[in-house]
């Protein structure tokens, strides 16, 4: 292939980085070329390394890369890159279906409509979809009555899950019953991948969710194409898994769940953060991104309930799953001799917990951890064990415990679904593990990559037949076409006696054979083997050379993780657990059994499986998807061209190239291969051959043999493609010259029209140009002088309005001032007035108080003096008959005639009228009242009683009169204050008056002196003239006349303003006085007088 690449020719180079990179050939040197990369590097390389380019290929790739014209990797790996950057994740290699994972959610491509698009349609004829692979399953089933298999393939990470999900989803839509309703066989199939994920996944390096099992599922149909039945099988869990993980995995989904559930189920199994526990903090790994383990739990009790468990077995499940993590945490030290005992306290309680969630005793399980039962045919010899052999038999327990419960929950799925015996058809789904390769690989690795050798042994086999179907039906000769085959490392794995999986069992029957024992019997075994090799110094390593690469495993563990048995002790224990459903995990075993003690062999059993399942896939015929991940990130939209390419070398589908390169790996119809090559013949075109003619006639002429022609095809062997677009591209260089010249001189000529028809253009662009400034400028002249007339006007305009505007502003002021000196002395005056009315009121009001002050006095001593005459005249008339009562009266009515006077007295004195006098009206009121005694003592009782009631009621009144003289009193103190501050009031407001006065008077000075200035000596006002009298008058208090309310009046200088008469204020006080004194008389006066102030 080396001779067709020329200079100019495009290429593929092998990039460090990115696997392939394209480029151009750029220079040529014997055996090495130069190469111009597409990201401008220049980079060397030998011409037997490249590979040619198509640059006709679409841009966004081929749905089938059968359908490229060159079939190598560089051209597969671009054509996948190329359609994942457009999310086209699936594509076709022929039968072969390759799945990308986007790790982002696409539900679009999965929903019922897409469903119903794909449901009876033929491979091809729509985009590559996963539905597309399980509509040809089903309808080569129902059309040829024949069992098919789908097998999903593809490394940890790839989606092989998820992409078994849409298929069994796809599988139960096409045969699912559609009025039933309830626990159907579908949907019972379906909800059985979370039971299985929940207890069968976990979290690797390389994926989240990765199945650390193998599953085939059989899904079983009727004669009318719907679900009957269905089956799943388990292959090589990985036990070792629940009691040791390294960072950053994650133990068994189904832990963590736990650890999450609701608040009663961890009180009810004494759980906790998931760090607390042994099996689970080895990792700094406990959550997963955008994972909830609380409802994943739930979803795992609903897919529990739906297929068949019922919830006594579902807390049986989970009381064993909290049991193997309290287990986990029980710890050892040294006890006495060699022997073993908890550690602490808290041993001891993980121990009780185990012991009661699985329902045995805790004694019996301290001693089935710490000792050994050995039976000879003399004696049974009990043996303690050391901290690390119980720790040993610790994880043992767990561990098969954790198998047993698996193993149950599968068998139980399967009863639960049913299996329909009289179905004849059925659809296998395959999803195991894909190749694995890590820094230390160890016996699950092993069964792993053997499992996969057998599974790419069958698959080269199926591309071989279709390979032989195609060229059977173009009725081709086709004997020749090598096939190449991988049982030499079957051979070397399983091959009985003599390979690796004998020599493991064989290793494992002697109790004293060590790991170094086994891994030196390899090395004296296969020394010479091609696909056996023996690292430099190893001691325990040895590599396998298989079809994806080498793989190299570490031997220490082989030889534990082979045997598969259950200690004597612990079968016991558990057998007889108080739980019905442990005590079922653990059958009591047969006597033979238990005293020969042989182990099982993990290997073989595992390859007795996997022999049933080719057995299985042999009678089917075969679909593969191989699934691949684009980055180890596990992030979208990025693709790493080195991982993708292991993954396809590891997948096989690199290997189907290159079978199909054996033979022939590019075919074309005859019309596409004309209508790609009919250039290299053109003569072909003007007589009317058929199409096989003409494509034979175009090889014939390219000096081009070994090629078949075919019914309808024409097959090219490999590298006879690049030889055909080699010759394509030196007559089509030969053909661009020709058309070159032309082209060049056309443009040439064209160029040269261009530019005389563009040089006149610009010629006649400046003319009209220099024309339009010419008038340009004129026009610019004329407006200067229209803009030159409008700014003088404006700025003439602008002086008048200011002028005018300054002239009214000047007479508003004068106005304004005229108007508020009339205003001033408008109020001044009635100030004056309102002055005087409040002194002149006080003064009535004054009198009006002292005349109503006498009165109540004066009719006190007319009322009292009434009274006692009446009272003397009716005494009078009852003691007629007595003379000396006579005498007796007299001088009594000479006292009630003097007792009016005296409270009279004593009343001006109260009032003030008479203060001297107080002394002698006490002496009076004494000799009264001693008068008083002499007459009670002279009077009869009855009189004397009449005449106390008389005085009594005489001295209450007086109290009476007493206590309102004191009330008018105060009311006249607080009146006299009130006028009291209102004097003061009203000597502050003088004073305000007089210091605005002052200034008004120095304002209009100032403004005497501005409209006297020769500035506005135009003016048309009237000049204003001061009054000097009324500036220099004194502001002061000293200064006023003797009335304190005089005010100086202020001089009206403006003719038209008329002065009042000097005597306005007295006419005004004179009324206001007179109608005071009109009402005196009224009782309501006094209210007035208040009110007022």
């Amino acid at each position: 292939m080396a001779q067709d690449i020329n200079v100019g020719s495009h290429v593929w180079v092998p990039d460090s980085d990115l696997a392939w990179i394209d480029g151009t050939v750029t220079s040529i040197d014997g055996a090495e070329a130069q190469i111009q990369t597409g990201d401008d590097r220049t980079v060397t390389s030998k011409l037997s390394k490249l590979k040619p380019k198509d640059v006709e290929a679409p841009s966004g790739g081929v749905d089938d890369m059968t359908k490229l014209a060159y079939l190598h990797e560089p051209a597969v790996l671009y054509n996948l890159a190329t359609r994942y950057e457009i999310n086209e994740i699936y594509t076709y290699c022929g039968n072969i279906l390759i799945a990308i994972n986007p790790f982002k959610a696409l539900s679009h491509l999965y929903d019922v409509c897409f469903m119903e698009r794909y449901k009876g349609a033929l491979i091809g004829e729509l985009n590559p979809h996963v539905f597309a692979i399980g509509e040809t399953a089903y309808r080569a089933m129902i059309n040829e009555g024949k069992s098919n298999s789908i097998l999903v393939s593809g490394e940890s990470g790839a989606g092989k899950t998820e992409t078994t999900k849409m298929l069994m989803q796809y599988l139960a839509y096409l045969g699912g019953h559609a009025a039933a309703e309830g626990r159907t066989v579908e949907r019972k199939v379906l909800e059985s991948n979370p039971v299985l994920e929940a207890f069968g996944n976990a979290k690797t390096v390389k994926n989240n969710n990765s199945s650390r099992f193998g599953k085939f599922v059989e899904i079983q149909f009727d004669h009318f194409g719907q679900i009957s039945g269905a089956a799943i099988r388990t292959y090589l869990l990985e036990k070792s898994r629940v009691c040791q993980i390294s960072d950053p995995e994650r133990n068994y989904h189904c832990f963590y769940h736990l650890c999450a559930a609701p608040p009663e189920v961890i009180g009810r199994y004494k759980l906790g953060d998931p760090k607390s526990f042994h099996y689970l903090n080895q990792s700094s790994c406990y959550e997963l991104v955008g994972v909830d383990d609380s409802h994943d739990y739930l979803a795992t009790r609903k897919a529990m309930h739906i297929v068949g468990i019922s919830e006594k077995e579902q807390e049986a499940i989970f009381r064993i799953v909290a049991a193997i993590l309290h287990l986990g945490n029980i710890a050892f030290t040294k006890g006495d001799e060699d022997s073993s005992m908890l550690e602490d306290d808290k041993s001891k309680f993980h121990l009780q917990m185990t012991a009661e969630l699985l329902m045995c005793d805790p004694q019996s399980l301290e001693v089935a951890l710490c000792e050994r039962v050995m039976i000879t045919p003399e004696e049974i010899i009990k043996r303690s064990l050391d901290p690390l052999g119980a720790a040993v038999s610790r994880d043992g327990l767990a561990k098969t415990i954790y198998s047993r419960l698996f193993d149950w929950l599968v068998n139980k799925i399967n009863v639960s679904i049913g299996q329909d015996r009289n179905s004849k058809c059925l659809i296998g789904v395959l999803d195991i593990y894909g190749f694995e390769s890590f820094k230390t690989n160890s016996f699950e690795q092993f069964c792993i990559n053997f499992t996969n050798e057998k599974l790419q042994q069958h698959f080269n086999q199926h591309v071989f037949k279709m390979e032989q179907a195609i060229y059977k039906a173009e009725e081709i000769d086709w004997s020749y076409v090598e096939f190449v085959d991988n049982q030499d490392v079957l051979d070397l794995i399983e091959k009985k006696p003599g390979g690796i999986i004998s020599l493991l069992d064989e290793t494992c029957m002697f109790p004293k054979s060590t790991h170094e024992t086994f891994a030196q019997k390899l090395y004296q075994t296969f020394k010479d083997h091609k696909r056996f090799v023996k690292p430099k110094l190893a001691r325990t390593e040895f590599t396998v050379v298989h079809y994806a690469g080498e793989v190299q495993y570490l031997a220490d563990q082989f030889l534990d993780k082979n045997k598969d048995y259950v200690v004597p002790e612990h079968q016991d224990l558990l057998g007889a657990s108080r739980c019905s459903f442990i005590a079922g995990l653990f059958p009591q075993l047969s006597e033979e059994s238990a005293k020969s003690g042989k182990f099982s062999s993990i290997a073989s059993r595992f390859k007795l499986q996997l022999q049933q399942l080719m057995d299985i896939l042999n009678s089917t015929e075969p679909h593969y998807i191989r699934c691949i991940k684009p980055n180890n990130k596990l992030q979208p939209e990025i693709f790493e061209n080195v991982n993708v390419l292991q993954q396809l070398r590891s997948g096989g589908v690199l290997e189907a190239i290159r079978v199909k390169c054996r033979g022939y790996p590019t075919h074309r119809t005859f019309a596409e291969f004309l209508n790609r090559f009919a250039i290299l013949a053109p003569e072909i075109f003007e007589g009317n051959y058929e199409e096989n003619v003409a494509c034979k006639w175009i090889m014939e002429k390219m000096g081009i043999s070994m090629y078949q022609m075919g019914k309808t095809k024409i097959f090219l062997r490999a590298g006879q493609m690049a030889e055909l677009d080699a010759c394509k591209a030196t007559v089509l260089g030969k053909s661009a010259k020709v058309v070159q010249k032309q082209i060049r001189s056309h443009l040439t000529r064209k160029r040269y029209v261009g530019m005389r028809r563009a040089s006149i253009r610009i010629q006649t662009a400046w003319r009209g140009k220099l024309a339009r400034e010419l008038c340009k400028h004129t026009k610019n002249d004329v407006a200067a002088v229209k803009i030159q007339k409008s700014f003088r006007r404006q700025v003439a305009r602008k002086n008048y309005i200011d002028t005018k505007s300054s002239a009214i502003v000047l007479q508003t002021g004068i106005r304004t001032m005229f108007a508020r000196n009339q205003f001033r002395y408008k109020a001044k005056s009635n100030a004056s007035a309102v002055i005087i009315q409040a002194y002149w009121r006080r003064h009535t009001a004054v009198s009006l108080y002292k005349k109503i002050k006498e009165t109540p006095v004066l009719s006190q001593n007319i009322f009292g003096r009434k009274t006692s005459r009446k009272h003397l005249k009716e005494r009078k008339l009852a003691a007629r008959d007595d003379e000396e009562e006579d005498g007796t009266l007299e001088r009594e009515e000479e006292l009630i005639y003097v007792e009016p006077e005296k409270q009279m007295s004593n009343t001006t004195d109260k009032t003030g009228a008479f203060p001297d006098k107080k002394h002698e009206d006490a002496e009076k009121a004494y000799e009264l009242c001693a008068i008083i005694e002499e007459i009670s003592t002279s009077l009869a009782p009855a009189q004397v009683e009449k005449l106390k009631a008389l005085l009594l009621g005489e001295k209450k009144r007086a109290d009476e009169y007493k206590k309102k003289h004191a009330e008018a009193q105060e009311l006249s103190e607080k009146r006299r204050k009130k006028l009291e501050e209102t004097e003061r009031r009203v000597y502050q407001l003088q004073d305000s008056l007089n210091r605005l006065l002052f200034c008004m008077s120095d304002q209009f000075s100032q403004l005497k002196t501005l409209l006297s200035s020769p500035s506005h000596s135009t003016s048309t006002s009237q000049p204003i003239v001061r009054n000097d009298s009324f500036d220099t008058s004194d502001n002061t208090d000293a200064s006023s006349s003797d009335s304190d309310f005089s005010f100086p009046a202020s001089v009206r200088t403006s003719p038209n303003i008329s002065s009042q008469p000097p005597n306005a204020s007295q006419l005004i006080v004179n009324d206001v006085s007179a109608t005071e004194v009109t009402g005196s008389g009224d009782c309501d006066k006094e209210k007035a007088f208040d009110d007022y102030f």
